[in-house]
């Protein structure tokens, strides 16, 4: 018999940086919809860096956050022990970055429609997002020892594949103007 899932709170947060990182700097520690509060973190953290970021800085910090996100949401979810816990946002935050990382220059009514497809995406996971997000959904976290990070790189697919689908119709959109 395994043990019950960690409720997790700021202490939890505190105990380790994967931790810190996966559950998005404390935003998803939300009692109210934590993934749209991670996103919202990345939005406001992208607008505090977007002066002193380049083409290539974003590029850089959005490559690293992946191999570090999949590390530290794997972590979080194993000492959760929850196999996609909703407290873990470091996979919004990621994919939101890398959609108002290619929708700029969009003003801020581009950026909140943005917002607003990847959440829809993310939350109602119709079609390749539903896809994506039951890829790992059904790994054996007691007889495999990889289960894990299973877990952690199915926690950031599928909000990869959110943020494509986002992606996808504001080009399309763009297109038939």
């Amino acid at each position: 018999m395994s043990a019950p899932p960690v409720i997790p709170n700021a202490g939890f947060m505190l105990q380790q940086p994967a931790h810190f990182f996966a559950l998005g700097f404390g935003s998803g520690l939300s009692p109210v919809a934590p993934g749209t509060a991670g996103t919202l973190w990345a939005w406001a953290a992208f607008m505090v860096l977007q002066p002193w970021m380049t083409e290539l800085r974003w590029a850089c910090l959005i490559a690293a956050s992946l191999p570090v996100g999949w590390w530290a949401c794997s972590v979080a979810a194993r000492n959760l022990r929850v196999l996609d816990p909703s407290s873990v946002v470091w996979d919004e935050i990621v994919a939101f970055w890398l959609v108002l990382w290619l929708v700029t220059p969009a003003g801020f009514w581009g950026q909140l429609v943005a917002f607003l497809l990847f959440r829809l995406f993310d939350a109602v996971k119709v079609g390749p997002v539903g896809w994506a997000d039951n890829l790992f959904h059904d790994v054996d976290l007691e007889g495999d020892p990889t289960a894990w990070h299973k877990a952690g790189f199915g926690i950031m697919f599928d909000d990869l594949i959110a943020a494509g689908c986002t992606l996808l119709v504001i080009a399309t959109w763009k297109f038939f103007q």
